[in-house]
């Protein structure tokens, strides 16, 4: 009986964990670059993370694109992004879950 207790634990453990991926898109740049002229700075990524507790109370401010996007550029003072992908990452835990916006894609500025 108490060895029966234990597996329907691990069990419930097992099954209360785990994680998800989902594309969010693909674009060519951040910002209009018609009539511009720009130089590449390298391949950047930046993230912004939200964490909950139980999944639904949350423990850290929200999860935006324009804060990943913020992120990426700041990393190399650039004034935009070009061949910019997204994807979106939650991972749910017996007590917390963590959801992750990513984008990647090159850094620019635009020459004067």
């Amino acid at each position: 009986m108490k060895l029966r207790y234990i597996v329907l634990s691990i069990l419930a453990v097992i099954l209360s964990t785990g994680c998800a991926t989902r594309p969010g898109g693909i674009a060519s740049s951040t910002t209009p670059l018609e009539g511009h002229q720009y130089r590449v700075l390298g391949d950047v990524e930046g993230t912004d993370t939200h964490f909950a507790l139980l999944g639904i109370i949350p423990l850290t401010g929200s999860n935006t694109l324009q804060e990943a996007i913020d992120d990426a550029l700041d990393s190399e003072g650039a004034d935009a992004l070009i061949d910019v992908t997204v994807d979106f990452h939650w991972e749910f835990w017996i007590l917390f879950s963590r959801s992750v916006t990513s984008v990647q894609g090159k850094a620019i500025r635009f020459k004067d």
